[in-house]
């Protein structure tokens, strides 16, 4: 949400689909290109993607009998994505959209007496910025309940259906009001925060996000909070009588990752005492995960983070309080695991959560007074979000290597298709087959991933391959359907993708091995992992490509500067000089609790700046790609990689995105950058191949 840590550089999600915009009909899914009636499967291109659709959010209503999620469609002739409301009936009988156009819709909430369905919006903004909308179930068009200058950015109903809780931005001091009415030089920005600057929202002055109180009867808007601190993932108590929130307190809450669970009474001028006070984040809003009040009140559940010092590499656990105040119990202390979501079960016996295991993520229901964790949905999959009804019916959104993110019925330990957005899509294509993979590193360390075959392999032929790392780095590749493998595999290549050390979901000690040693045995299990397919004899050696987004193209540079046995590589919104991220991106905390001040830890940041230091050493074409507007991981470091192969004269070129983040937005973006990581890989591996 508003923060992310150095180590979190943001995994570049290919998974992440987008559709032509829906129509006004209550089927499913249309043909996105004219092969789609041709009855052949074909191999995939670059542009498919544009036909992809994206299912999130996924919400019951109060009887458990219909699901509202959201799905993110893109409009190729404006070039943008949009998302709608679409709803389900739990029994499969109909699926429809709510809400239409290519503007974003998201957040879906029922109301606890199931007449309403509330969620933000930017759609009569020119800005777009989000407001409150309201949509009744029985029909009728979706009205704005808010005019927030700064935005709404999450909100949470009262249990009797009269009063939403609101998370509201301070408005922008340079708001286009402003702007258009001085008539002259818009004025400077006055930067005086410790975290001063943020991806997407840029730089960051006094703003802040407070709770405010809404009644719909009167549309009367109260503050709850205020002051210079976030508040961010709001609960209401099941009598209405008090909100749980997420926030940072203290003299300088931009210092630390302290967060904590606080309570506040539903009603203005209501006093606000805090829940938890252990050092560590309970919880981060990164892990968009709001605390859990008991059926009966008397307890909240909540994601309890690890050590500070030891920053995303550390587990975040599953933990219990007193709603009063109190002790903490940590329920899931044993399993080493990251947990994530909390939900009660009716009975108040037990509380559901997602689990981030060995390359998936489950559904695990964790006993309250203690045991073992109980699966509700398990298997090699990835699940990202789900819902469970009063009456005890699931439902969750999951992914697998073949098959992109649908919603199901999760029933008699099986799972049901209550969407199939994505089918008609799926059958105009011949996908490569996925395996997971376990082979040993250079010091034993036994490392997994996957390994994508190629598309159409003639027998006895030895493929080009392409290593993949991934972003983070403390992510992992999953279970999961990625349209970027899919689509080089489709192209010839067999695809290597790695977790190595400094991945998640295999515990926190592996996480740590690379804790301020970037680049150090995480690129010898990369490399592994590219061995292992040689000598499987899966991948031909003398054609070998490497690239990745974020930690995954530092990683590439890292490969690169290492050794010469990828002949080509392409690196997107990557970075290499070190020194120059400190104070230039957003991760002024993480790099100072990892690696320490420069001025003190001068070495260790030289050292992690070794392929930019010893760039001389890089002989492999590079190509680098950025967007214009990435404060993530900022486009000055793309820049100087750039500059520095130039300079040495190795084949390289640097794509710049206008007006994109971190991660791109506009499917037209999505599509270049694949055609053109496609044709920097023919041009280098395989026509210098052919030679």
């Amino acid at each position: 949400m508003k923060t992310r840590p150095l180590v979190a550089f943001l995994l570049f999600v290919a998974s992440i689909t987008f559709a032509a915009s829906p129509s006004p009909i209550s089927t499913e899914s249309s043909p996105a290109s004219p092969s789609a009636t041709t009855g052949q499967p074909r191999n995939l291109k670059p542009e498919d993607y544009a036909g992809l659709r994206d299912v999130d959010e996924p919400k019951f209503s109060a009887d458990g009998n219909l699901v509202v999620y959201i799905l993110k469609t893109a409009d190729v002739e404006k070039d943008k994505v949009g998302g709608n409301l679409w709803l389900a009936k739990w029994d499969g009988s109909e699926n429809r959209p709510l809400t239409y156009g290519n503007n974003d819709q998201s957040h879906p909430r029922w109301s606890p007496d199931g007449k309403w369905i509330a969620f933000l919006s930017g759609r009569d903004d020119e800005n777009e910025i989000d407001q409150l909308w309201i949509l009744p179930t029985n029909g009728g068009e979706a009205e704005k309940i808010t005019d927030a200058k700064g935005g709404v950015e999450d909100f949470a109903w009262s249990p009797d259906s009269k009063r939403i809780v609101l998370v509201v931005r301070d408005p922008d001091p340079r708001e286009p009001e402003k702007k258009e009415k001085e008539k002259k030089t818009v004025p400077p920005l006055v930067i005086n925060r410790f975290h001063f600057k943020q991806d997407i929202d840029g730089y960051l002055t006094d703003r802040w996000s407070h709770l405010q109180l809404l009644d719909l009867a009167t549309r009367k808007i109260d503050i709850l909070t205020s002051g210079k601190h976030d508040e961010f993932l709001p609960a209401w108590s099941p009598n209405g009588n008090e909100i749980a929130f997420v926030t940072k307190r203290g003299d300088d809450p931009d210092r630390t990752v302290n967060w904590d669970v606080w309570v506040v009474g539903a009603k203005p001028g209501a006093a606000e005492r805090q829940i938890t006070t252990s050092p560590e984040a309970d919880p981060d809003p990164d892990w968009e995960s709001a605390p859990a009040w008991s059926p009966d009140g008397k307890t909240i559940a909540y994601i309890h983070g690890g050590d500070p010092k030891k920053v995303e590499y550390a587990v975040h656990t599953l933990a219990v309080i007193p709603a009063a105040g109190g002790e903490a119990k940590v329920l899931t202390q044993n399993l080493d695991r990251n947990v994530v979501q909390p939900h009660w079960s009716a009975d108040g016996k037990s509380i559901f959560v997602l689990l981030e295991d060995d390359s998936v993520q489950t559904l695990l229901c964790i006993p309250v007074s203690g045991g073992a964790p109980e699966p509700v949905v398990g298997g090699r999959r990835s699940i990202t979000a789900y819902d469970v009804s009063k009456n005890g019916k699931v439902i969750v959104r999951s992914s697998t290597p073949d098959r992109p993110y649908e919603i199901f019925a999760a029933e008699q330990n099986d799972l049901r298709n209550l969407t199939k957005q994505n089918d008609v899509w799926l059958k105009q294509f011949k996908l490569a087959r996925v395996e997971e993979t376990k082979f040993k590193s250079k010091d034993g360390t036994e490392v997994h991933g996957f390994f994508v075959h190629p598309v159409d392999l003639a027998a006895g032929v030895k493929p080009p391959a392409i290593l993949r790392p991934h972003g983070g780095p403390a992510s992992q590749f999953a279970n999961e359907f990625e349209f970027e493998m899919q689509v080089f595999a489709a192209n010839g290549y067999a695809v290597i993708m790695p977790n190595p050390r400094g991945s998640t979901g295999r515990g926190e000690e592996f996480a740590l091995g690379i804790f301020a040693a970037w680049g150090s045995v995480d690129l010898e299990d990369d490399l592994a992992a590219v061995d292992a397919a040689v000598a499987g004899g899966l991948v031909d050696p003398n054609r070998l490509g490497v690239g990745g987004w974020s930690y995954g193209g530092i990683s590439t540079n890292y490969l690169i500067a290492s050794t010469t046995r990828f002949k080509a590589a392409y690196s997107g919104a990557s970075a290499s000089n070190i020194l120059a991220g400190y104070g230039t991106d957003e991760y002024i905390i993480d790099y100072e609790q990892e690696l320490g001040m420069p001025w003190k830890n001068t070495d260790t940041y030289l050292k992690l700046s070794y392929p930019f230091l010893h760039a001389d050493r890089i002989k492999t074409p590079t190509l680098f790609l950025c967007g214009g507007n990435d404060f993530n991981v900022p486009l000055l470091n793309s820049e100087q990689m750039y500059q520095a192969l130039r300079s040495l004269n190795v084949p390289t070129e640097l794509i710049i995105y206008p007006g994109q983040f971190h991660s791109l937005k506009k499917p037209s973006y999505f599509i270049d950058r694949y055609k053109r990581c496609l044709d920097w890989y023919a041009r280098w591996i395989t026509a210098k191949a052919a030679q």
